[in-house]
């Protein structure tokens, strides 16, 4: 005679729990989970690629690509491909806006460099120079009012429009109103008084 335990009948929740673990075992990912041996091997890649030549060329290609894609995006306009600093609706509002409208400071490096060449000529201790200086001076001050008031404008149009006015926005449309506008980057894409709705 064998003496030992009498094994007892399943209890109800264990044969529960068994049934749970074969229906999702059947109705699992349908592939077993691989091994971490196998997936490490899958994630390596060497540190120095090996043909470096190859590789560089590849990345001057690469690099030269989005370049070029940068130049077109700052013709056209094009948000996917513009530098960070110019992407955003708020900054493509500010761009338009401030194409629209005609900017003294569009012409002071003109009258900087009226009054540079006018100095080299002209004495210092002369009359002429007097004025020249002093109309450089009310020029200067001309195209701080002006892009004063662009400043209150253009925060006034971006909170009507967006609600809440992305910093820097501003500074970046007064600093694009100092540019002449052929020389702008992003190009203009509005005609002066075609201001953005």
């Amino acid at each position: 005679m064998v003496f030992g335990r009498k094994k007892e009948a399943p209890a109800a929740q264990d044969v529960v729990d068994q049934q749970v673990a074969e229906a999702a075992a059947i109705a699992g990912k349908g592939a077993p989970t691989p091994k971490r041996k196998a997936q490490e091997a899958a994630r390596k890649r060497p540190l120095v690629p090996e043909d470096r030549k190859a590789s560089k060329e590849a990345e001057r290609a690469a690099a030269q690509e989005q370049r070029l894609k940068m130049r077109q995006a700052l013709d056209t306009g094009d948000e996917r491909f513009l530098p960070i600093r110019d992407k955003g609706p708020q900054k493509r509002f500010a761009r338009d806006y401030v194409d629209a409208r005609f900017s003294l400071g569009e012409y002071l490096m003109f009258g900087a460099l009226v009054f540079v060449i006018v100095s080299l000529v002209v004495p210092s201790n002369s009359s002429m120079m007097i004025y020249v200086l002093g109309g450089f001076w009310v020029m200067f001050l001309a195209v701080f009012v002006d892009v004063f008031i662009l400043s209150r404008k253009l925060r006034k149009r971006l909170a009507e429009k967006f609600g809440e006015v992305e910093r820097g926005t501003v500074w970046y449309g007064s600093m694009r109103s100092l540019q002449f506008r052929k020389l702008r980057l992003p190009k203009p894409l509005v005609r002066r008084g075609q201001y953005p709705s």
